[in-house]
């Protein structure tokens, strides 16, 4: 099996977890890195065993050749590193949030259509142990058509402590954080036609919002609430994990705390099945549910590299889930529900 080579652009706070993931995969090497902050270049470099590094992405994308590049930069770099990548006809996967605005999303998805390079957003939700265990559940039918869900993410943890920049910004849990849940409510009942939502600015040292309730119709039928918060002190703290409710004709589908899954059925019964991710020797509580969907999703994209195959969460699809994170803060902004499709 060919040995993909690749490089990761941005050596920033979450870039640990995608060069572990790489590393545990076989077919495939992480040969270069690239940041313009020289001196976390050179420790991650170190740490990793990396020989090649970049200060500059168009430097680096113009003197060498790669299978893929790794963005894991913040989001204001973003478009200009797809656009480099499209150009040198290099596959590409993006963090999320994909974009800033949808512009620059659509102009990226156009820039690496029309150069025929594929391209992948990072959202990695989706690819938890506990979400893959539903959607598995729902195509077997094991609760009938859903009818109504909620996907609930509310803790107190102090994400500002190894992300600080998450403090500034005007926009902030819906973004960073609400834009991964609404995508698990896209990917476990369907597309959304109506979005309506609230906000909450409850810590007042930060300047976006750290609560965001959003009341989804999807295109199904289907009903769903999507809740998350920063602000929630809990006796017990579950970061980060999202807790799910789903109703369906038959039988109804609950994720409760410390990865308990129970399945109801109206004839068959109860099932209770434990969901918890494993614990990658590079993971660490309470990360590690993230950390596992970091390795999932980078499979995925392997497995898509090879095979020729579209990414399940592609650019084109991923721009579904950014229309509703801009649709959620329209409908906050002007207190009325935004029609999606």
């Amino acid at each position: 099996m060919k040995v993909l080579k690749g490089a990761l652009i941005g050596c920033g706070f979450f870039s640990r977890n995608h060069l572990h993931a790489w590393n545990q995969l076989q077919g495939v090497e992480i040969v270069a890195l690239c940041d313009s902050d020289k001196s976390r270049l050179d420790s991650m470099a170190n740490d990793f065993g990396i020989e090649q590094t970049h200060i500059d992405a168009k430097t680096m994308l113009g003197r060498e050749k790669f299978d893929f590049i790794d963005i894991a930069t913040t989001v204001s770099s973003h478009r200009n590193l797809v656009e480099l990548a499209a150009a040198a006809g290099i596959p590409v996967i993006c963090q999320k949030p994909f974009a800033e605005t949808m512009a620059d999303a659509q102009a990226m998805v156009t820039a690496c259509e029309g150069a025929a390079v594929p391209l992948m957003v990072h959202e990695n939700f989706r690819w938890q142990t506990p979400i893959q265990a539903v959607r598995k559940l729902i195509d077997e039918g094991a609760i009938g058509k859903p009818f109504w869900g909620r996907f609930s993410f509310r803790s107190g943890f102090d994400v500002y402590r190894a992300q600080p920049y998450l403090a500034k910004g005007k926009r902030f849990i819906i973004e960073d954080l609400g834009i991964h849940i609404l995508d698990i409510a896209r990917y476990l009942l369907g597309d959304v036609a109506l979005l309506s939502a609230t906000v909450q600015r409850v810590n007042s040292k930060i300047n976006g919002e750290d609560v965001a309730t959003m009341l989804l119709t999807h295109a199904c039928g289907a009903t769903s609430i999507v809740d998350c918060s920063y602000a929630s002190r809990r006796a017990q703290e579950l970061f980060p994990q999202t807790l799910l409710e789903i109703d369906g004709v038959e039988g109804s589908i609950r994720v409760d705390a410390d990865y308990r899954l129970t399945v109801y059925h109206k004839v068959q019964g109860t099932r209770v099945i434990t969901v918890k991710p494993p614990l990658q020797i590079w993971a660490e509580q309470p990360w590690f549910n993230i950390q596992d969907s970091v390795l999932n999703i980078q499979a995925h994209w392997l497995e898509c590299l090879n095979a020729g195959t579209e990414p399940l969460t592609s650019g084109r699809d991923n721009l579904k889930t950014l229309a509703l994170v801009e649709s959620a803060y329209a409908s906050a902004d002007n207190n009325q529900a935004v029609q999606i499709l």
